[in-house]
């Protein structure tokens, strides 16, 4: 398994609010794609999958209306 630095932004939806939720955490997975999948698990969501240059991986998500964002840096 592969270690990375997920960060994980929640947009905020209000027009005038410009800030968002963002958590870090590492965490140990083979597959970042399944750890999304895993993570929002029974919900209604889309998500947009781009492969960086430096190999870092994003993914836009929307859930339930909410724009979030998981980027994964492997350590």
């Amino acid at each position: 398994m592969k270690e990375y630095e997920v960060i994980w932004e929640i947009f905020n939806k209000c027009p005038r609010n410009q800030m968002r939720d963002v958590f870090v955490e590492e965490i140990e997975c083979a597959d970042p794609e399944e750890y999304v999948k895993a993570k929002f698990k029974g919900k209604d969501v889309s998500y947009e999958k781009t492969t960086m240059e430096d190999g870092s991986v994003i993914f836009d998500i929307t859930t339930s209306g909410i724009a979030q964002r998981c980027t994964f840096s492997e350590i």
